[in-house]
């Protein structure tokens, strides 16, 4: 397979588009992250055989190791991805074959924000390889993460990390106005998000979106999380 060129590809073979719809043909629905990490990489090899994946991979950037969820290697080209799967509780049957799911609420949709948006400052530190890029990846069946807030709605101490559909993640985001230093992100790059749908399953909370941003080399710097 030729290499693909663009700071949106996978270790610069495949495109995520086609991974995810690999995936949505078999796995609509996943029973936890580590099961959404495991089936990505497995949907990778079988696309492009000559990328290999490393799971939970250290990445030592300073005395502190930091754990990576997914490194995709190449021949040419790497890409550093880190996985969130946040859900509300949903119980149905889906998937080839089939099986039972019972999803968890996650009730704190102002800590998934805050998680996705360090994930995306981590990929930042982590892709200093000229050849290597990032994804920061979100699949959620949880309408009110990619919903906008309505008209009037009074700002929230998560205000500068949302991530609904058409906003833009750039610049220093602050928690709670400032407030709690601990959590603020500064972001070298600028990202656009749009949100992709994953499945449509029965029932309440069965529709499942993706969130997908990637970080080129260029996005590379001291950005604290």
């Amino acid at each position: 397979m030729a290499l693909m060129h663009g700071a949106e590809s996978i270790a610069g073979r495949t495109s995520l588009h086609e991974v995810m719809a690999q995936l949505r043909r078999h796995r609509p629905v996943f029973h936890s992250k580590a099961d959404l990490q495991h089936s990505f990489a497995r949907v990778l090899w079988e696309l492009v055989p000559e990328v290999q994946s490393r799971l939970e991979l250290p990445q030592r950037l300073s005395d502190k190791a930091e754990y990576l969820d997914l490194l995709c290697i190449g021949p040419e080209a790497r890409t550093a991805i880190e996985f969130k799967y946040f859900t509300r509780s949903w119980t149905g049957t889906a998937g080839t074959p089939a099986e039972d799911s019972a999803l968890k609420a996650h009730a704190a949709t102002d800590l998934a924000r805050l998680h996705f948006v360090r994930d995306i400052a981590r990929l930042e530190r982590f892709c200093r390889r000229s050849e290597q890029n990032g994804l920061a990846l979100l699949l959620t069946n949880e309408a009110s993460l990619w919903t906008p807030p309505g008209p009037g709605r009074r700002p929230t101490r998560d205000h500068d990390f949302r991530i609904h559909e058409g906003r833009e993640l750039t610049g220093t985001l602050l928690w709670a106005e400032g407030t709690y230093e601990r959590n603020t992100c500064r972001l070298r790059g600028a990202y656009p998000l749009a949100w992709e749908q994953h499945s449509r399953q029965d029932g309440p909370g069965g529709e499942f979106r993706y969130l997908a941003v990637f970080v080129s080399p260029s996005a590379t710097g001291d950005a604290r999380t």
